[in-house]
């Protein structure tokens, strides 16, 4: 198995991007311009090592090399864009390394691109890209290139050597459990459990009864064998349950109108551990949207994007008010599961003044109401 973290320390070692790794302060999938340059560079690097793995390290300075982290990214759809946009896709996956020296929330993103050994090209049209557009990688550009292209092997050896020079081994396991279970409070309830005799998942969460069944909330899951974090919750009440086989999360989340918010199942993740050595993990979407009256939803709609304005114009907010914006997100998100698609663009106007509240709790909401709109969206 290889070890996520020193990996990624590997290919930083090459201070400078290269034909078989890129880097990014942080992804932006969520506009046109941010979408079309993750999919160039897939599409690069994709075409660039046709019999070797690439990668794509998201949450470092690009000049300095520092490494600043990006929140938890939990987009298993991630793929479904690349199949979207790309003839001849390879497979791609996405994984949140943990590093020592980040905040709790903060992780390094790290997207492996597995060799196809096939021209990639663009599908569609996508920003100022046009459709069968092929992308390669010359040092640490990603440029199109002509149709006559043809695929060469120039980065095999290096990258199996950094593969190999980044596996796994007991004392990073351990090492990665100690400071698993010594990172979290003790409330949490910091734990570690052995599946198949060679995968060991550590995770901890702070423990809740509601109608008489356990939940968790401020749940952290990692793969210590790989050092991923599979799971991250801040504010989510979760559900754990694991046989000698499979450890498997089940996500609630609140939502109604306010005072009569109600729990419903959001998505089950469910990690499979075979004794082959290797692992599976398989999401299920569970969100079925409550209905409300339609009537009263518009008044709400009408309401939230009334507060929208006045934080874009700098207007002092009433005490009702500012109230009604730490319910902002969530009713937003309401809106959105009742066909008010334009939330989004809502919701990012207003991200500021919600980011610069004392309440950090309402940017919190924020950050999950869009990564419910996503999942929502994909799903």
């Amino acid at each position: 198995m290889i070890n996520k973290r020193l990996l990624i320390k590997n290919l930083l070692s090459h201070n400078d991007e290269n034909s078989f790794y890129d880097k990014k302060q942080k992804l932006s999938l969520n506009t046109k311009d941010g979408k079309a340059k993750f999919l160039k560079h897939i599409c690069a690097l994709s075409n660039s090592n046709p019999e070797n793995n690439s990668y794509l390290v998201i949450g470092v300075e690009d000049e300095a090399n520092k490494i600043v982290g990006v929140d938890f990214f939990d987009d298993s759809k991630i793929q479904n864009l690349v199949n979207a946009y790309l003839k001849n896709p390879p497979k791609i996956e996405y994984v949140n390394v943990p590093f020592p020296r980040l905040p709790r929330h903060k992780v390094i993103g790290l997207v492996t691109i597995y060799p196809n050994n096939k021209i990639t090209s663009l599908l569609k049209n996508v920003w100022k890209y046009n459709k069968e557009t092929i992308f390669y990688r010359r040092g640490s550009n990603s440029i199109p290139v002509n149709r006559n292209f043809e695929l060469r092997n120039t980065n095999k050896d290096i990258v199996d050597a950094i593969e190999k020079n980044a596996r796994n081994n007991i004392e990073l396991t351990l090492d990665g459990v100690f400071y698993f279970i010594n990172n979290h409070k003790i409330e949490y309830n910091p734990q570690y459990k052995v599946f198949s005799e060679q995968f060991v998942l550590c995770w901890a969460g702070e423990k809740k009864v509601i109608k008489g069944e356990d939940f968790f909330s401020r749940v952290d899951i990692e793969l210590i064998n790989e050092q991923v974090k599979i799971f991250f919750s801040s504010l989510d009440d979760v559900q754990i349950t694991y046989n000698k086989d499979s450890f498997i999360v089940t996500e609630y989340l609140y939502l109604g109108l306010e005072k009569q918010e109600e729990l419903y199942p959001l998505e089950k993740t469910i990690i499979n551990f075979k004794e082959n050595g290797k692992h599976s993990i398989v999401k299920e979407f569970l969100f079925v949207p409550p209905k409300f009256d339609e009537n009263i939803v518009r008044i709400i709609y009408n309401t939230c994007n009334n507060l929208v304005a006045k934080t874009e114009r700098k207007e002092i907010l009433s005490d009702i008010e500012k109230a009604e914006i730490l319910r902002l997100p969530t009713n937003y998100l309401i809106c959105y599961l009742h066909g008010f698609l334009e939330v989004s663009i809502q919701l990012k106007k207003a991200k500021n003044y919600i980011r610069n509240l004392d309440d950090k709790t309402t940017y919190i909401k924020y950050k999950e109401a869009m990564r419910i709109i996503r999942k929502v969206k994909y799903s």
